[in-house]
């Protein structure tokens, strides 16, 4: 450290770089550890950083990178979304249901992404920008449970009905090892059961999206 460097911004700026680095969060101990600081320091960078939506921590008290990092630059989004919309096409048009990117943002799932099918007499409408809680829909859920890896007979995706719409079925599968997002790609149907095959077609489309992200 120079003269001419901020040791509180060097820290901070750590910090996100170990949150970057791993998928499941960091405790603050293990970030004080990591820092070689004392606990109190770690708490007062996770505030600032969570004050810049740049930090934020689960219910369990782990600090993740937060999407606030995404809008440090307006074409980063885009990015994203230019990266999963190829993988998400492709699963509107072969399943005939509504396609989309989710983003974690705080305790709230996010679509940053739709694709609807074209060739559908109907289907349900979904827009980016749309939210909704993490432990309801497809969505959300397919998140919470990537969270808890190992699970003995997890499939690999979620499905849900009428949790986010009346009459709507959902199918979602969590991104995996894109380090510093946390997210999922599914489908909405207006449909009282998910058909068989949709739940492995959304598992590629996820591991698709996700190999485009890395």
């Amino acid at each position: 450290m120079t003269a001419e460097t901020s040791q509180t911004l060097d820290r901070g700026l750590r910090v996100l770089k170990l949150l970057a680095d791993t998928d499941h969060g960091l405790t603050v101990t293990e970030l004080s550890n990591k820092l070689g600081v004392n606990r109190t320091v770690v708490y007062r960078l996770l505030a600032t950083l969570e004050q810049h939506a740049l930090v934020r921590r689960d219910l369990g008290g782990r600090a993740r990178v937060g999407l606030g990092v995404l809008r440090l630059g307006r074409q980063v989004h885009p990015l994203v979304r230019e990266a999963a919309l190829p993988a998400l096409r492709s699963l509107a048009e072969d399943i005939g249901a509504t396609a989309h990117l989710t983003l974690v943002d705080g305790t709230d799932a996010l679509a940053v992404a739709v694709v609807e099918p074209t060739w559908t007499d109907y289907h349900v409408a979904y827009r980016a920008g749309f939210r909704h809680p993490l432990d309801r829909g497809a969505a959300g859920r397919a998140i919470l449970s990537a969270r808890q890896k190992n699970l003995v007979g997890d499939p690999g995706y979620t499905l849900t009905h009428g949790e986010l719409e009346a009459g709507a079925s959902g199918a979602a599968a969590a991104l995996v090892g894109v380090s510093g997002v946390e997210g999922s790609v599914g489908v909405v149907m207006l449909a009282d059961a998910v058909p068989e095959r949709v739940g492995p077609r959304v598992l590629d489309a996820a591991r698709e999206v996700a190999d485009a992200l890395r």
